[in-house]
């Protein structure tokens, strides 16, 4: 009998589904009861995810396969280094968001609904990360996608109701573009394993350019890439700030994960190269990256702002797969990271400003830093680290792709990542300093100390400042650590 660990991985895909339906049925009694169900379930699963590591060290890869469910394929549950370190990025953001949810919800409403699908999503997001074949990882992104699509018309006003159903359209489009790229692998290999050196279509013909463009537009279209973006400057500001941390901060990911384990598990990077697909995401990568920056730049909206700035970033990731060198990915894995705390910490100063305030867009926002200093603070933080200013992680992510990049003859990326950090500048601080400086001397009164917010909303943004700059700190950087590891994994490299 396999050792009980190997069922971890299906233990922390399926828990937060189960709370779910706990959570549904205690609302109907006890708002209070629904409430700590909510933060049990969130913890306990981010526990279960920190539980692998150990085996995960030991063992390199745990999970178990259930052949007797859905045959042909079966439904199996896998964890390596990689899928592991996006788990554990997803369910510890996702705890923090969760926190910081309840007050904010409590302001918004509709509780009762919010909540089971906010850990149906979670469900949904980790199924992706721990799944060990393509048609499982299908199952749980599909339960992700059509799980968001309430969070994003949680409001139910008619640019939310616009919004939402434009996500659901696009959706269906890349669910369908998915599963055929799915069966085409499967025709090909008689598998869709997601397991190192397992390549599922090795030969460049018509029908595998034609799986690599399912499978580029089904998670293309999640992640955000040019031109398939076009659902996510309208759905991340109508959906609560919470859910917009999420959507931002965590399943964007989801995409990436899948692209990724599309050129290092279906084709390899050699086919990919030897066909010149590189290129497609090289010349993608390029114009999300310049595109989401400058289009953010003319932004009046907080939250608009936000959601464009995470296209750009969306394409630093997909440059970082596009280059196919060890620095390059490795590069990319600890941006995903990087990017999950900064875009989860500045959705949720965007939503406490609007909490508190009332106030969208830019131009109102002179002199916030007095009357909200953590937030602006971790604003701050997280805008330094997404301009790429040492010591925090977003310089890091971009040193190492910009690394990646000369490793690939690419030097034209290294000034593409520096102009668009310099478009990133333009965009984050004027918002920073007219939020500090923006007011004459005699309207600079500080308010009572952490009296901004209740505890449950700025205890997580500060953690996530924290978390943007400590690891440099370290003596040992384990996150970067561990992204090597898994680029190392992936590409087959040796240490």
């Amino acid at each position: 009998m396999k050792g009980f660990y190997n069922y971890l991985p299906v233990l922390a895909v399926c828990f937060p589904v189960f709370a779910s339906l706990v959570v549904f049925g205690l609302q109907r009694y006890s708002a209070r009861a629904r409430d700590i169900a909510v933060l049990i379930g969130t913890g306990i699963t981010f526990a279960l995810v920190a539980w692998m590591y150990p085996y995960i060290q030991s063992q390199g890869t745990i999970g178990i396969l259930f052949s007797g469910i859905l045959p042909p394929f079966g439904l199996s549950f896998s964890a390596d280094i990689f899928s592991f370190f996006l788990a554990l990025i997803a369910s510890g953001v996702w705890l923090l968001a969760t926190i910081y949810s309840r007050e904010y919800i409590a302001h918004e409403g509709r509780q009762n609904r919010y909540y089971p699908f906010l850990l149906l999503t979670l469900g949904g997001c980790l199924g992706v990360f721990l799944t060990g074949d393509f048609f499982s990882l299908f199952i749980f992104f599909e339960l992700m996608s059509f799980a968001a699509y309430v969070l994003i018309v949680h409001e139910e006003s008619p640019g939310a109701m616009a919004a939402g159903y434009k996500y659901l359209i696009l959706t269906l489009i890349g669910g369908l573009a998915l599963f055929f790229a799915i069966v085409i692998a499967f025709e090909e290999a008689g598998n869709v394993l997601i397991a190192p050196g397992n390549f599922l279509i090795t030969s460049i013909s018509p029908l595998a350019l034609s799986a690599f463009i399912g499978f580029l537009l089904g998670f293309g279209i999640k992640m955000g890439v040019f031109p398939l973006h076009i659902w996510l400057p309208d759905a991340h500001p109508v959906a609560p700030s919470p859910a917009s941390a999420l959507l931002s901060g965590v399943m964007l990911k989801t995409g990436a994960y899948g692209l990724i384990r599309v050129v290092y598990n279906v084709y390899g990077p050699e086919l990919i190269a030897q066909a010149g697909w590189d290129i497609i995401l090289m010349v993608l990568a390029s114009i999300t990256i310049f595109l989401g920056s400058a289009v953010a730049l003319v932004q009046t909206d907080i939250k608009r702002r936000l959601a464009y700035s995470s296209i750009g970033q969306m394409g630093y990731v997909l440059l970082g797969i596009s280059l196919l060198t060890l620095n390059g990915l490795t590069g990319t894995i600890f941006h995903i990271l990087a990017h999950a705390l900064m875009k989860s910490a500045l959705f949720m100063c965007a939503g406490a400003i609007i909490f508190k305030t009332g106030k969208r867009e830019i131009s109102e926002l002179s002199g916030i830093g007095y009357e909200m200093p953590i937030t602006l603070s971790v604003f701050t933080v997280a805008s330094l680290s997404m301009i790429g200013i040492p010591p925090f992680n977003g310089f890091i992510s971009k040193l190492v792709l910009s690394l990646g990049a000369l490793d690939a003859g690419k030097a034209g990326f290294v000034v593409l990542l520096i102009v668009s950090s310099l478009l990133n500048g333009i965009y984050f601080l004027p918002i920073v300093i007219n939020g500090f400086l923006g007011v004459k001397k005699e309207q600079r009164i500080w308010p009572k100390p952490f009296a901004e917010l209740k505890a449950s909303m700025w205890i997580p943004l500060v953690i996530l400042a924290v978390l943007c700059g400590i690891f440099s700190v370290l003596p040992v950087n384990y996150p970067l650590g561990w992204a090597e590891a898994a680029a190392r994994m992936l590409t087959g490299a040796v240490k």
